[in-house]
């Protein structure tokens, strides 16, 4: 048994799976077991959303806190559906963006099976249906909703392959079914549709834009008080070792860059999310960047990242985001952060 923190986990020996054990991957989340797998967003850490002790073994295994809910994933819109309660504007939005990096926020059904721990105990449930092939055909094998935040310690860097999955958190887990890297590399839009208006709680995979050429208007969260009502909406996130610098105009000699087109001069160490400046590609290559100036800073004598400024649209928009939440104050100990 080893502590960390204020939680425990049982040491395992994490299985390293590939697209042809989806079978194997499915039988371990039916009995209770967690296994990461791969989205067209970022590595989820998965568990069977109905089981409450598998739901607080992946809060445990994340270090977690579990004010902070959970999303749950599904094959499909009507599976989701028997879940919560579509309003028009989520059975439109659902037509159009799923299967696709689209959260939606709505009220539960009455008898939901889902846990209330994978809720944070919310009239509300966070819903969503991948893109990624893999991801599908384990959640068709599974048969059930399956609750996955990003597979890596809270408050850290997302994982867009399954070494990075490895790396935080092997012999926490069951399993990690390989399917690639992420393609889009950003966490899926998160929208809530629960009230009178829809709100964009977390800028991801669907730019607003698009959200707002199919259905109109959409208010911005803002800060929001009290305890969060979907994933990613804590004030720092997504960090890593190193604090970051944002805008950066210049770089000294101690900074790692994270360029964004032609890159300043004088880093010691640097990574290049897109030379064409193409909002697509650095979306995509975001946590691998930062996971890599992480784990090279110190061979450099690199002691900060300095990020070069990004336009805030379209996924420039996730991409900023992401990069201020991993820019903010660090007032909460690594374990207690939402991951």
């Amino acid at each position: 048994m080893e502590s960390r923190g204020d939680f425990n986990v049982n040491r395992v020996l994490t299985a390293r799976l590939t697209a042809e054990d989806v079978t194997q991957a499915a039988d371990l989340l039916r009995a209770g077991r967690l296994v990461a797998f791969g989205t067209e967003t970022v590595y989820g850490l998965g568990a069977d959303a109905c089981n409450e002790a598998a739901v607080a073994a992946l809060y445990a295994a994340k270090g977690r806190p579990a004010f902070n809910p959970l999303i749950c994933h599904f094959p499909d819109a009507a599976t989701a559906f028997r879940t919560v309660t579509p309003t028009p504007l989520a059975a439109r939005l659902a037509a159009r963006f799923w299967p696709g990096p689209l959260t939606l926020v709505l009220q539960r059904v009455e008898n939901c099976p889902v846990s209330q721990l994978a809720g944070a105990g919310l009239p509300t449930l966070a819903v969503r249906v991948p893109a990624q092939p893999v991801a599908l055909a384990l959640l068709r094998a599974f048969g059930g909703p399956v609750a996955a935040p990003s597979a890596n310690r809270s408050g850290r860097i997302s994982p867009s392959s399954a070494a990075h999955v490895l790396a935080e958190l092997d012999g926490r887990i069951a399993a990690v079914l390989d399917s690639g890297a992420c393609a889009v590399g950003l966490e899926s839009t998160i929208l809530d549709l629960s009230g009178p208006r829809p709100v964009l709680l977390r800028p991801g995979g669907v730019p607003v834009e698009a959200l707002e050429a199919e259905i109109g208007p959409i208010q911005r969260a803002g800060a929001q008080p009290g305890l969060p009502i979907a994933p990613g909406m804590l004030r720092s996130h997504y960090a890593p070792g190193l604090p970051v610098r944002l805008n950066a105009v210049s770089v000294e000699r101690d900074e790692a860059l994270l360029a964004f087109g032609p890159p300043l001069p004088g880093a010691a160490l640097s990574f290049q999310l897109s030379a064409r400046r193409n909002l697509d590609e650095a979306g995509a290559r975001l946590f691998e960047a930062l996971h890599v100036l992480d784990a090279g800073a110190a061979r450099h004598g690199c002691i900060r990242i300095a990020a070069m400024p990004i336009p805030a649209q379209g996924l420039g928009l996730a991409i900023n985001d992401r990069l201020t939440r991993a820019a903010a104050p660090r007032t909460l100990p690594p374990e207690q952060n939402a991951g």
